[in-house]
């Protein structure tokens, strides 16, 4: 059975360890490093088959698919000296950090590959961009909500960009709180309704025979509200803003 190892104990090393539990039985050993020592700690001792290592080439030495997802700026002190033999399979999930330089950093010739898995791959919900597609990653990741494997890393870097408006979307959420806290609802009211608002949006992407300008239609009437909002706030502008953030964004990670 495949061994995993996760090297950076973060959320993003949380939320793999919580999905895999999640799936029940058949659940691969999962050996953590004590980078993240915690969360290592806290995630062994409610977990059968999760344990934290001595330290990282004793996660090394016992996974069969390494996972390696400390961050960016941490990455050649944590991973140096480590020996990775060419018959594990590395994936890469850290931001900024393709698979040439990790390969440099690490001298190994095992097979890289670089991963986008988003927080709720707790819930198997996250569809993880892959690239190059290897069929015992694409399966792991199909096992945790999906794989979406990429020809190029010039498409790994696009997809990379479009996670980074995360949380935007998050502080728009807080933005129409506030205003409606500010026009006299309760802030816990407030928040509440905009928590449903969105869970049901969150719901309708669900369907997939509807395509994302379809749904925006299918919210609208003539003349209505959302009509309303998306012309007069949404507008070429404010799109055209938002192109360039993430121009500027897809630049530095080529």
């Amino acid at each position: 059975m495949q061994r995993i190892g996760i090297i950076g104990v973060g959320e993003i090393g949380r939320a793999v360890v919580e999905g895999l539990r999640a799936r029940g039985g058949g659940s691969p050993e999962v050996f953590l490093s004590p980078r993240g020592a915690r969360t290592a700690a806290e995630l062994a001792g409610r977990y059968e088959g999760v344990r934290v290592c001595a330290d990282n080439q004793d996660v090394v030495d016992r996974a069969t698919l390494l996972i390696i997802a400390v961050r960016r700026d941490d990455h050649r002190q944590a991973l140096a000296g480590l020996r990775v033999p060419a018959d594990r399979t590395v994936v890469n999930v850290m931001a900024g950090v393709g698979n040439e330089e990790l390969r440099r950093t690490l001298a190994t010739e095992a097979p890289l590959v670089h991963a986008i898995p988003l927080p709720t791959i707790r819930d198997r919900r996250s569809m993880t961009v892959v690239h190059p597609s290897h069929p015992e990653v694409d399966a792991f990741f199909e096992g945790l909500g999906g794989a979406l494997p990429v020809p190029d890393e010039a498409a790994f870097n696009v997809l990379s960009a479009l996670t980074g408006t995360l949380t935007a979307h998050y502080a728009y959420l807080a933005t129409l709180t506030s205003w409606a806290a500010g026009h006299g609802i309760g802030p816990q009211d407030a928040e509440r309704y905009v928590r449903g608002l969105f869970e049901g949006v969150g719901r309708s992407l669900g369907d997939g025979a509807r395509s994302l300008d379809r749904l925006a239609a299918d919210h609208e009437t003539p003349k209505g509200n959302n009509e309303r909002i998306r012309t007069t706030w949404f507008d070429a502008a404010n799109a055209q803003a938002l192109t360039q953030a993430l121009d500027g964004l897809l630049t530095d990670l080529s």
